[in-house]
């Protein structure tokens, strides 16, 4: 039987009359915590843990790396796990086949020293079909059932390596920049189906750099015209573009010249003069169009400049310095694709000795060394692998740099 008491009023209430305003309270908080898990919780447990206002670094970063799990690193991991080393070393290697060279000038670096990538170069005038003829004779030395990636520098204008009937020539990167992004897209789709139909399956454009000055005291891009002409969000945007309509194509790209060249007077393949770079930062505009494409296109890779940049890392080239591969690139920007080089070949790292070459982009977080002359390729396989040999710590990292490559070649279809 409820108990009688007086409320403040003088009033009487019973015990019951007393515990209702508790219920109210227990029944207001329960309805609080359900708002809350409607409103905050559901929506993470959705994936999305982005508030609106988050940067656009953090974007850039996730949209970069691969999800934990994913399956396709997985399969690499497993791949490259099954390798000995000098297999792995030959994964990181992209030898030059030039123009008017036998197929067969690489048959040994492919079948027995395992090179999975190669670099055509030179002036090639003989059409699709003759290139064509080149890269299945290529193809061929490739003993695992898997298949190599062919690459070219395919930019337009000045830098235009393949040739003859069936190419199109293709107009300048400035030329490129005053097309729509649309007609650009559809443009780099017709140019990349030319590629295709050749067995060149990596086009290594288009350049992202911006020439923030004098167009003709920049030797390597602005005096060429191989950027697009543009400001760095109108750079960004064209080779966002550019990159989208190769992959239309089934080809994929390679941006460069990370953390770009447009500041630099001197020529990276030619000099090693005039390429200290004062002005780039880590954070400017210039490296920004870059992120941007990562973020927005998703290149199957970055290459890295051959210049060096005071204001990031002014003791080593871009290519060479784990703070900009490692730090910048890969741990601010979180990007995990595969990084490749300038040609390792050029004047502007003629200082390095040629088998320590391989060895010091590895080491600064980079995975395929791309080489511009044939005779570089057997001391930079070499020296790749005495290395790893010598430095388990090394090692590691020649196998991740291997699961890089390989995941690539899974995600095109080279390998099963």
């Amino acid at each position: 039987m409820p108990v009688a008491g007086r409320n403040r009023g003088g009033g009487r209430v019973t015990r019951r009359g007393r515990m209702l305003p508790v219920v109210v309270t227990a029944v207001a908080a329960l309805l609080a915590v359900a708002l809350v898990v409607v409103f905050v919780v559901l929506p993470r447990v959705r994936g999305d843990r982005r508030p609106a206002s988050a940067p656009a670094d953090a974007r850039m970063s996730r949209s970069a790396v691969p999800a934990p799990g994913d399956p396709v690193s997985m399969r690499a991991r497993r791949i490259v796990d099954g390798m000995g080393l000098e297999e792995r070393v030959g994964q990181l290697v992209m030898a030059p086949l030039f123009a008017g060279s036998e197929p067969s000038a690489l048959q040994g670096a492919i079948a027995d020293r395992h090179v999975g990538s190669v670099l055509l170069i030179g002036n090639w005038r003989s059409g699709v079909s003759g290139v064509r003829e080149a890269v299945d004779g290529l193809q061929s030395y490739v003993k695992d059932g898997s298949r190599l990636i062919v690459a070219t520098d395919q930019e337009g204008g000045q830098v235009q390596h393949l040739t003859g009937s069936g190419f199109d020539g293709m107009p300048s990167a400035v030329e490129q920049g005053a097309m729509t992004t649309d007609r650009l897209r559809a443009s780099a789709a017709g140019w990349g189906g030319q590629l295709a139909a050749a067995g060149v399956n990596v086009d290594l454009a288009p350049v992202t750099d911006t020439v923030p000055g004098d167009r003709g005291q920049n030797d390597p891009i602005g005096a060429l015209d191989r950027d697009f002409g543009l400001d760095a969000a109108g750079n960004a945007a064209h080779a966002a573009a550019f990159v989208a309509g190769m992959r239309d194509a089934g080809v994929q790209s390679s941006i460069k010249h990370y953390p770009g060249l447009g500041a630099v007077r001197g020529n990276t393949d030619f000099t090693a003069d005039g390429i200290v770079d004062t002005t780039t930062t880590a954070d400017g505009a210039e490296i920004g169009a870059f992120h941007t494409v990562i973020a927005q296109a998703r290149p199957a890779m970055v290459m890295m400049s051959l210049a060096t940049y005071q204001r990031i890392d002014a003791e080593n080239p871009a290519a060479f310095s784990s703070t900009i591969v490692d730090g910048v690139l890969r741990g601010h920007q979180g990007y995990d694709g595969v990084v490749t080089s300038d040609s390792l070949s050029a004047a502007a790292v003629s200082g390095t000795p040629t088998d320590q070459l391989g060895v010091r982009f590895v080491e600064a977080g980079g995975d395929l060394v791309c080489i511009g002359q044939s005779a570089y390729v057997t001391p930079i396989l070499d020296g790749l692998t005495a290395k790893a040999k010598a430095d388990d710590a090394f090692a590691a990292k020649v196998a991740r740099s291997a699961e890089r490559v390989v995941r690539l070649k899974l995600e095109m279809g080279l390998m099963s």
